[in-house]
């Protein structure tokens, strides 16, 4: 075997080089496996291809376990997936394929082993390495993939221009594997998705979220959003966040690039979290900044109250984008509302009432608020950066001393509405709501403690002030 492997993928892939064997079928290992394996980077998946039925196959490889692993099977793509352990291996038969203008859907016809390699995103994408007996472990690189992988160019088997225009979502594969790899993009492959970029229009909302998820999760998501601006992919799949590019000046004063600074936070925060939808955040922390760009004599540019704009615009770009419409999009929405209160925590003669009512309102997330905001500290002048960092530091200090004495992160205040109800012979309504409110912030400002006792004396007063009496 000419690509390493572990001991336990050999003992597979002779299970299936024995299967297709048996079925007189020639059969190969193919496309991420074998790039993965030689570019030495985890990988789970195998996909073999097989010039023959690839369902038959995967039947026969999962009748030679003793305890036969289930056979999933996609009649309409002709695939078939079996899984063991952590291992996903998937069965194709070797197709060629032609494409209608409109779809992305090929019509698929039985094919060479060629056609199969043809039909790839990339070069470093149509390696494969053979399971036969004659040749077995020999490396089968008709388009000089592995010269690819050592030059780290991104090319396409076919002409760029035909590739992109069959398939559209190849586009943004290429701009994913540019920022999962760190690949150059040939120059005729990077014009033919400038040229084409029209053509994404034709993929879903799913598959394409499905990319820029996986962009976010690499190590520097800033590359494949840069490669998304230049190709004006990412003006037709994400309009929201093109908005925030460029600088405008009056009056000889100008704004920083939104854009490019949100690039630089995501980068910023991405060693200090795999949580992708705390990336997110980081993405969308700005979002709101086009909408309240203002200039005013005097001040120069301001974006005020864009923290609250950005925060009500993430459910209609979650739903855009097809992300999923549950608590994921609103915790994004929450740390982006929460962003910029920190800000103000640095200044001067700030009350522990201000500290106390960011620890209620950012609950088990303010850490992951708190690793925004230190991402978000962007400038040129080191000296600023460092002196901000320092001061969230003490940020930092103020609220764990706060919540060590006050115990308000995730905190539900001592009297409840049932006994609100209870003591003044209230059914559900207003007051109650109104009550409950003035007890909650007369702790959160300092008025009384934060216990049973002290909340349950200010209810009775408070209520006695409405003309609420008790029971």
């Amino acid at each position: 075997m000419q690509i390493p492997c572990t001991k336990q993928e050999l003992l597979l892939l002779e299970k299936i080089a024995f299967a297709a064997r048996k079925m007189q079928v020639p059969c190969y290992v193919i496309g991420g496996f074998v790039r993965d394996k030689i570019i030495d980077r985890k990988t789970k998946d195998i996909d073999i291809v097989c010039v023959g039925d690839g369902i038959e196959l995967a039947e026969q490889v999962a009748s030679l376990f003793r305890s036969k692993p289930p056979v999933s099977v996609f009649k309409n793509f002709g695939t078939a997936q079996i899984k063991l352990d952590d291992i996903d291996i998937e069965f194709v038969g070797a197709r060629k394929e032609s494409y209608r203008s409109e779809s992305r859907n090929p019509l698929v016809e039985n094919g060479t082993l060629e056609d199969d390699q043809l039909r790839r995103d990339l070069t470093i994408n149509a390696l494969a390495v053979s399971l036969n007996k004659e040749d077995y472990g020999c490396l089968v690189d008709p388009f000089n993939g592995l010269a690819d992988i050592e030059k780290k160019i991104l090319r396409t088997p076919l002409s760029p221009a035909q590739t992109f225009i069959d398939d559209p979502l190849r586009m943004l594969r290429t701009i994913r594997f540019a920022t999962q790899l760190r690949y150059h993009i040939e120059e005729k492959t990077f014009e033919a998705i400038k040229e084409h970029a029209a053509r994404i229009e034709i993929i879903s909302k799913e598959r394409i979220a499905d990319e820029l998820n996986k962009i976010m999760m690499c190590n520097k998501p800033s590359v494949g959003f840069d490669l998304l601006f230049k190709t004006k992919l990412l003006h037709l799949i994400f309009p929201h966040l093109t908005d925030l590019a460029g600088a405008q000046y009056i009056d000889g004063k100008g704004h920083k690039d939104n854009f490019y600074h949100t690039l630089q936070v995501l980068d910023n925060i991405c060693p200090h979290t795999k949580n992708l939808w705390l990336r997110w955040a980081a993405l969308l922390h700005d979002i709101g900044k086009p909408a309240t760009k203002l200039f005013e004599k005097g001040h120069g540019w301001t974006f005020h109250n864009h923290e609250w704009i950005g925060a009500q615009m993430i459910p209609g770009i979650f739903k855009y984008l097809k992300l999923p419409q549950n608590e994921s999009m609103k915790y994004v929405q929450k740390i982006v509302q929460l962003h910029h209160r920190p800000v103000s925590l640095t200044k001067e003669n700030i009350t522990d009432s201000a500290i106390r009512r960011l620890l209620f309102d950012a609950g088990n997330d303010l850490e992951d608020l708190l690793t925004l905001c230190n991402a978000d500290i962007t400038s040129k002048n080191q000296e600023k950066v460092i002196k901000y960092k320092e001061n969230y530091e003490l940020v930092k200090e103020r609220l764990k001393a706060v919540e060590e004495n006050d115990k308000i992160r995730n905190w539900q205040p001592p009297i409840s509405g049932e006994l609100i109800m209870q003591t003044f012979g209230l059914t559900p309504s207003k007051e109650v709501g109104e009550i409950k409110d003035a007890v909650r912030e007369a702790i959160l400002d300092g008025l009384i403690k934060n216990n049973y006792e002290e909340a349950f004396s200010f209810m009775l007063q408070y209520a006695n002030e409405q003309n609420i009496k008790p029971m």
